[in-house]
């Protein structure tokens, strides 16, 4: 928005030029989430908690996790409001790649709100907390999915490369291409739905989620500004999407935005972000990478939340396996993880879980220099 306001400005106030500039623009996107996440944060802590919007702690999680449900949920909210205005205020908000962004992340978002208020009624009311039956929230997520998938085949983003076409990190200028439309619809949704389920299962301690979170965006960030340079991209033996650097402001506004979420969610947490915001995260993760064509980049930038992901799907097929094979009781005692998702196995291990989440931020932090790594060991 302040683009097209002050752009035109230009031949008047040459100072106003710095607009023209991705650089200038992230970074201040990336201040206004975090302000706009102070300002808001405590706001919408009083209404959560006014409200009992309070955790609905997951069965199967260890014991000292009771003391969660006293604290609010929602707050997703937060930064999702933050990150939102911020991109609206400094990015090309009539971007294709920035509205698409902005569309997949809100959609996610609003299956994830439905979720956790269903949770918060059901449990004033006494009732099984379960939320948003699980086939109901895999229909929604499919169905953004599929959209994406869709739009992009019929209204390619960039006329340089194939609409149905996606690059694999470690080659220069080679592309995977999907022969028919219906394979690549299929592989939007499959890493649309896959990203978004796996930062939710993330999701279950104080601080781990958003700050693997940020640090994803921002590597993603990098990404999108060097995609989006014709000087860069061809040094670096990359391909050049045309526009595609504004998605370098939404990525640091989410940066931002959750850099100011975490001072309310960092150990011990006053407030979590549910549902809404953990989807909507992965929406938006997973959406800046189909869009940069970069989706295998994910396997790095968010490797703690493949391990995560993965972690539940063997637990949980093991186990069904096992039954069948020798009996319920075998099962039980005979699982492949003390408990699923990932970090509680190792909180049952005995780590804190504050080792839990730095431990893990470092493996984040690792994966992506394994995936900046990438764009020079081609």
């Amino acid at each position: 928005m302040l683009y097209y306001l002050l752009i035109p400005l230009v031949p008047r106030f040459h100072a106003l030029n710095v607009f023209t500039y991705i650089t200038f623009r992230a970074a201040g996107a990336a201040v206004t989430a975090i302000l706009l996440s102070f300002i808001v944060g405590p706001v919408m802590l009083k209404r959560l908690d006014t409200a009992a919007n309070h955790q609905v702690v997951r069965e199967g999680t260890p014991d000292t996790h009771v003391l969660k449900s006293k604290t609010p949920t929602m707050g997703g909210l937060i930064f999702l409001f933050s990150a939102l205005v911020a991109t609206l205020l400094w990015a090309r908000v009539f971007s294709h790649y920035v509205v698409l962004a902005l569309l997949v992340t809100t959609g996610m978002g609003t299956i994830g709100f439905l979720d956790d208020y269903l949770k918060l009624k059901q449990k004033r009311l006494g009732q099984k907390n379960e939320g948003l039956v699980e086939r109901y929230k895999l229909v929604g997520q499919v169905t953004i999915g599929l959209a994406l998938g869709i739009y992009l085949w019929q209204f390619p983003l960039a006329p340089n490369l194939p609409a149905m076409s996606t690059t694999l990190p470690f080659y220069k200028y080679v592309l995977l291409l999907w022969k028919w439309p219906a394979l690549f619809v299929l592989w939007t949704t499959f890493v649309l739905t896959g990203v978004s389920n796996a930062v939710n299962f993330t999701d279950g301690l104080d601080g781990l989620a958003s700050g693997l979170s940020a640090i994803a965006f921002a590597t993603l960030g990098i990404f999108a500004y060097l995609i989006g340079r014709v000087d860069a991209s061809h040094y670096l033996g990359i391909f050049y999407l045309q526009h595609s650097g504004e998605l370098t402001i939404f990525c640091l506004a989410m940066v931002g935005a959750l850099i100011g979420f975490l001072w309310y969610n960092t150990f011990p947490a006053q407030v979590f972000m549910g549902d809404t915001g953990s989807l909507a995260l992965g929406g938006a993760m997973g959406a800046v990478a189909i869009l940069l064509k970069s989706e295998f980049l994910l396997l790095f930038v968010g490797m703690v939340f493949f391990a995560e992901m993965m972690s539940v799907v063997i637990q949980r097929y093991m186990f069904k396996y096992r039954r069948r094979r020798h009996g319920l009781e075998y099962a039980q005692q005979h699982r492949v993880f003390l408990r699923a998702p990932l970090h509680h196995h190792f909180e049952v291990k005995g780590w804190s879980e504050q080792q839990v989440v730095v431990r893990f931020w470092i493996i984040g932090i690792i994966g992506a220099f394994l995936a900046i790594s990438t764009l020079k060991v081609r």
